[in-house]
């Protein structure tokens, strides 16, 4: 029986190290890598590896991310790759599913590997299934109880950082929650099954789709480019034409954006108005 392997960490040694210590695995073929959790969740669901090896702490799309986006009875076999956290190590310990601590060790390494063979034969999609959804309900929780902690120490000193304003947007984002004012926006864009938020400062990935986020921009200033792009009106400082008639759109910011034909009447008339 082969088992198909995908390794997914943003680290390329990380990376490589896995893929080093399979090589000697005669029944186990890596059909893949990925650097980030937005491409692991597509390659999981094409391709259906038997085996993911998993990092949990990745830079927008985290592994959590990965499971709950998957679904936890789509999710193949996991092995999680953890730097040390006292939360995590407990979490999986709990819940019975396999972790690896970074570096890894070599021994500990085999040991998941006959595990991970033991459960791919027996085939216990429904019960790994429970685990994941008892370790995902124990992430949020924990997820929960620090934002709430966050917010009561900034409520000692910025009450208006709590305030039910519907200005106001709050994304949880690698274990941090930023708070970003609508007026603060440049312009959104599709990515994806995700939305980039661009500020002046900082630009945050949000999963959510273009169409609720422009019923929620459309009070404060914004409209639609293109499909994929949404833009506040007050920060256009030119529009551009091509010589084949094409349109782009320039921010204050010096950021060029394509004003497709679909939506050019309506941005000229919104602008004349202004």
């Amino acid at each position: 029986m082969t088992i198909k392997v995908l390794i997914v960490d943003d680290e390329p040694l990380a990376r490589e190290g896995v893929a080093l210590r399979l090589e000697g695995q005669a029944d186990m073929q890596v059909i893949g890598e990925c650097s980030n959790g937005k491409d692991a969740i597509t390659v999981i669901l094409e391709k259906k590896p038997d085996l993911v090896f998993l990092d949990i702490k990745m830079p927008k799309v985290t592994g959590f991310d990965v499971v709950k986006s998957v679904g936890v009875e789509h999710m193949p076999q996991v092995i999680f790759l953890t730097a040390y956290n006292e939360f995590a190590v407990e979490a999986f310990r709990i819940n019975a599913l396999d972790y690896l601590l970074k570096p890894i060790n070599g021994e500990l390494f085999k040991n998941s590997l006959n595990r991970a063979r033991e459960q791919i034969s027996k085939s216990r999609i429904a019960h790994r299934s429970k685990q994941l959804s008892s370790l995902l309900s124990a992430h949020d929780e924990h997820q929960s109880a620090a934002f709430t902690q966050n917010i009561t120490t900034t409520a000692n000193t910025d009450n208006a950082a709590i305030t039910g304003n519907s200005d106001r947007m709050v994304i949880r984002s690698q274990g941090n929650v930023y708070f970003v004012n609508a007026m603060d926006i440049y312009w959104v864009e599709a990515d994806g099954d995700y939305i980039n938020i661009h500020t002046a400062q900082k630009s945050h990935l949000l999963r959510e789709t273009m169409r609720k986020m422009e019923q929620r921009l459309q009070t404060h200033g914004f409209q639609r480019i293109h499909r994929s792009t949404i833009v506040k009106l007050s920060v256009i400082s030119e529009l551009s034409t091509s010589d084949n008639g094409e349109y782009e759109v320039i921010l204050t910011n010096g950021t060029r954006l394509k004003l497709s034909r679909t939506y050019r009447d309506l941005l000229f008339e919104k602008l004349q108005a202004d």
